[in-house]
């Protein structure tokens, strides 16, 4: 069978489960044992790859990055942090069309299940007075808060594929700015149409402007000063935790709610079925389709929640992604022309 074939099979194997709502992290140690199966791994190398995925240094620091962002998220939503930044962006982004987007590109800042459902309410009131249909509104909760997914290193998607790929993960933030940009054009190109003008605004507060604090220390630690992201997140929720005055019943609390047992299974999964498929020797083919793929998927947890919220046609909306995918498509493989 060749890996074409086998990787098929292993992709529709993992769709099925997670169309059945499986966790991602039980799919993908799922998918490991289908990919051991169907390669003839001895148990002998099966343990090895095992070994090797628990003992890697970057399963410990995927980790704890994966972690701490829980608990940033924490801290921010309970010091209202996040409604800071998005009533200071009201006054920064004085233009309609800002405004609307500034929502769920704030909220996409911090990757968490279920944001798309926090930011839609957002939309919907930022919305409010024009003649935009669900549908529209779904599209521009989704949309814009995906750019972020190319380059800011909150996102576990880019670190995954700094992981796997052996890119730097800095040097993969520049590469992929390109991506960012486009999405947000193709997304301004099909929605919005008929939005014009500015929203009445208040001057922009001190503290307003000092919520957007973690998230700039967060980029300039590793964008400019280098400093690994596990690092970077464990130095800020230090801080935060300090400034804040977290007690100790507090804290307890909140790296509760970090070592969630989801993120440990995530974790396990996504580094043991790269240590398979590195085995294998099936990495390149899986890795080309991969963030469109996740963008388009019907069951992306995102588009789940703004289709909810919005009781949205999700055909309708679809309408709209694919062009604008189609247009990140087309760079990406003008840039690999370029850069191969």
């Amino acid at each position: 069978m060749s890996d074409i074939i086998k990787l098929l099979t292993i992709l529709t194997f993992i769709v099925l489960l997670l169309r059945r709502k499986y966790r991602i992290g039980i799919v993908l140690l799922s998918a490991s044992a289908l990919l051991a199966l169907l390669y003839l791994m001895s148990p002998k190398g099966i343990i090895l790859n095992i070994s090797a995925a628990v003992t890697n240094p970057i399963t410990i620091k995927l980790g704890l990055s994966l972690i701490m962002i829980r608990v940033l998220e924490m801290i921010m939503r309970e010091n209202n942090l996040l409604a800071e930044m998005m009533e200071a962006s009201k006054s920064l982004f004085r233009n309609r069309k800002l405004v609307i987007i500034s929502m769920p590109m704030l909220i996409g800042m911090l990757p968490s299940l279920g944001g798309a459902y926090f930011s839609a309410p957002m939309v919907n009131e930022s919305t409010k007075g024009l003649k935009m249909s669900q549908e529209e509104k779904g599209f521009i909760n989704f949309w814009f808060r995906h750019p972020w997914e190319y380059i800011l290193p909150l996102y576990p998607g880019i670190l995954l594929a700094s992981a796997v790929s052996g890119v730097e993960l800095r040097t993969l933030i520049i590469v992929n700015l390109p991506f960012a940009v486009v999405m947000l054009l193709s997304g301004f190109f099909l929605s919005m149409r008929e939005v014009k003008g500015n929203v009445e605004y208040s001057s922009v507060s001190r503290q307003g402007l000092s919520s957007f604090i973690p998230i700039i220390l967060i980029v300039l630690l590793v964008m400019v000063f280098k400093v690994e992201l596990h690092l970077s997140l464990i130095i800020l929720v230090i801080g935060l935790l300090i400034f804040y005055r977290y007690g100790v019943g507090k804290i307890l609390k909140a790296l509760k709610y970090g070592f969630a047992l989801d993120v440990i299974l995530l974790v396990l999964g996504v580094m043991l079925f790269k240590e398979l498929m590195e085995g294998t020797g099936a990495v390149s083919f899986a890795f080309a389709s991969a963030i469109l793929g996740v963008l388009l998927s019907p069951v992306h947890i995102c588009l789940i929640l703004t289709k909810e919220y919005f009781n949205a046609d999700i055909w309708v909306i679809y309408k709209k992604m694919l062009p604008a995918s189609a247009a990140i498509f087309l760079l990406a493989v003008i840039e690999y022309l370029i850069l191969s």
